[in-house]
């Protein structure tokens, strides 16, 4: 089961697994999520929820397993607990409640929960579709939930597997870039914890814990954070509501950017220190599937370009202290000392595919799944998650959910992608899909450039015409600074994750040459909100009001002058949508 995750466009490696997986193995494939992707395509079933209800839609399946007793009793009753209060829940998310919450017809989710149930073996992955929502890590639980519940963990061909957003983010976690942990998980309120790392580098830490990116920005805002180091990341074009952003960032005393090419973020940098690429150095790569990786150096970094640890070692040095270190492998050394699960991780034992961890001395072959015999707090608990709405949902102002996400061209800010010519010809431009009936509605044509507008701002963006978005949805992807998605995101946040809700915000898409006209002409800004009100104030006679029903504007254009033709022929088709 996918859900929440383009996977063939923002993780084709793994989507071509699954895929093949389909054709050739026999393997069932349900796919939950808003759009219709090319994933959809290979998928036995197509759970098409409206975006922001994936618990009730998980709640819904879990109802049918337990009703239809397809649930595993012996794995819930030997290596879990807490069954009793998500039974007590799920009883409550009917087929027929979760098709009126979530728009999936209740034979499907039927159909889904027996399918997914049944298998000898199954497997959910899941990425940011699932994760970037205000209940976000209550919709992570509802996945685990669901696995608990088909006894689908611990063996090969199960589990839960989350999709991480980049190539290393694992592996970024794992070496402790969190604000509540050392490398290896190992919490910086740990007395134990603490001592261990400050004899290995030398010098007092801290036990507090820090701020994640979405606490930095309003604390930067506040003039609370006062200064800040930012390496191998853009959020002036990843982070939500962005101008807010760019209004902390340019509050802050001092502003140091580390990055491979210029970006947006750096513009505004009193510092910027260039470093190498990822084929300019030596290192590891830690995948989704917790597989450690060597990374070769094939070129020389270009001009004054340093490799990352070169440069942080270099500043430490300037900081009064000095790490020392001479080469990646005496870093990866090091990791293997302070972190239990990577004990056994050497460069000498990474010439092949790699070691999963925990890998923990140099005997040990790795982990190729956990939670084998049982799970690291002992027995699986399970958790009783009701479903809640997204923070910002549609509204008169604002009719239209916006979903944001990726492209297979580009990547993330596209700091790289963009500078690929082939990859700028096959995806030139920012675009906004909206789906046939939207677009009838709104009077938008293919190509045409749209105005879209929420409470934090307004872009313009490229018209795409097309029924892989639902009715009532625009999805975009947020590469382009010239349609920058992100300056109309919600930053809300999951209250425990702190990840801002990218997948749901509330715009208004008008055609842009509307838009403009509407500035500059109160009776047309009237007139795109709603015709048939702004003209009730004005004095027509009967046969008048019929003349603009049947697309004859010549009284509006003695008001307000001659109109363009794109803006006469949107408002005779608007004209005639109206019951008069």
């Amino acid at each position: 089961m996918a859900i929440g995750t383009n996977t063939t466009e923002c993780h084709p490696v793994i989507g071509n697994v699954i895929k093949n997986a389909v054709r050739f193995g026999g393997t069932s494939l349900i796919v939950a999520d808003p759009r219709t992707t090319q994933l959809v395509q290979h998928a036995d079933i197509h759970l098409r929820h409206h975006p922001g209800t994936d618990i009730a839609l998980l709640n819904g399946l879990m109802h049918v397993i337990i009703e239809e007793g397809l649930d595993d009793r012996d794995f819930i009753k030997q290596r879990t607990e807490g069954y009793e209060e998500v039974a007590a829940v799920v009883k409550n998310y009917t087929p027929k409640r979760v098709e009126e919450i979530t728009g999936v017809p209740e034979g499907k989710i039927i159909e889904a929960a027996r399918l997914f149930a049944k298998a000898e073996s199954a497997c959910i992955v899941y990425s940011m579709g699932i994760t970037q929502h205000v209940h976000g890590t209550n919709n992570v639980i509802s996945v685990a939930n669901l696995a608990m519940l088909t006894g689908n963990v611990g063996r090969p061909g199960t589990g839960v597997s989350p999709l991480r957003g980049q190539n290393n983010v694992q592996g970024a976690c794992d070496m402790g870039a969190l604000p509540n942990s050392f490398p290896g998980y190992q919490s910086v309120t740990d007395p134990k914890a603490r001592e261990k790392f400050e004899a290995a580098w030398g010098c007092a830490l801290s036990e507090k814990v820090g701020l994640t990116m979405t606490d930095i920005m309003p604390a930067a805002y506040e003039g609370q954070v006062k200064a800040l180091y930012i390496v191998g990341e853009n959020p002036l074009l990843s982070e939500a509501d962005i101008e807010h952003a760019r209004e902390a960032l340019k509050r802050l005393e001092f502003l140091v950017v580390q990055d491979i090419f210029p970006t947006e973020t750096a513009w505004l940098a009193d510092v910027i220190l260039p470093a190498a690429s990822f084929a300019e150095k030596e290192g590891t790569f830690t995948s989704t599937e917790r597989r450690v990786q060597r990374v070769r150096k094939a070129v020389n970094p270009p001009g004054e370009a340093r490799k990352d640890w070169q440069i942080i070692t270099q500043l430490a040095a300037k900081m009064g202290c000095p790490f020392g270190y001479t080469s990646a492998a005496q870093i990866m050394d090091e990791i293997a000392s302070l972190t239990p699960v990577y004990g056994g991780i050497h460069y000498n034992r990474l010439e092949g595919p790699g070691l999963q961890w925990p890998c923990r001395d140099w005997n040990d072959a790795g982990t190729p799944y956990l939670h084998k015999d049982s799970f690291s707090r002992g027995l699986g608990k399970f958790y009783a998650v009701e479903y809640t709405t997204s923070k910002e949902l549609t509204s008169e102002e604002y009719p239209i959910v916006l979903t944001t996400g990726r492209v297979l061209e580009h990547w993330h800010t596209a700091t790289m992608s963009r500078r690929v010519g082939p990859l700028r010809k096959l995806y030139p431009m920012g675009l906004a899909e909206i789906h046939p009936e939207d677009a009838k509605r709104l009077g938008i044509w293919e190509g045409e450039m749209v105005s879209i507008t929420s409470e934090r701002g307004k872009i313009e963006a490229t018209a795409h015409i097309t029924e892989k978005s639902a009715p009532g949805v625009i999805f975009m992807a947020f590469h382009w600074s010239e349609a920058p998605a992100n300056i109309l995101t919600n930053p809300a946040s999951d209250p425990v994750a702190k990840i801002p809700e990218y997948k749901v915000c509330a715009v208004k898409p008008v055609l842009s040459v509307l838009d403009r006209a509407a500035k500059d002409n109160t009776f047309l800004a009237q007139l795109a909100e709603n015709p048939v009100q702004a003209l009730k104030n004005y004095d027509l006679t009967k046969e008048e009001r019929a003349a603009l029903a049947t697309g004859d504007i010549r009284k509006i254009e003695s008001w307000v002058g001659k109109l363009d033709e794109r803006l006469k022929t949107w408002l005779i088709a608007r004209l005639a949508q109206e019951k008069w």
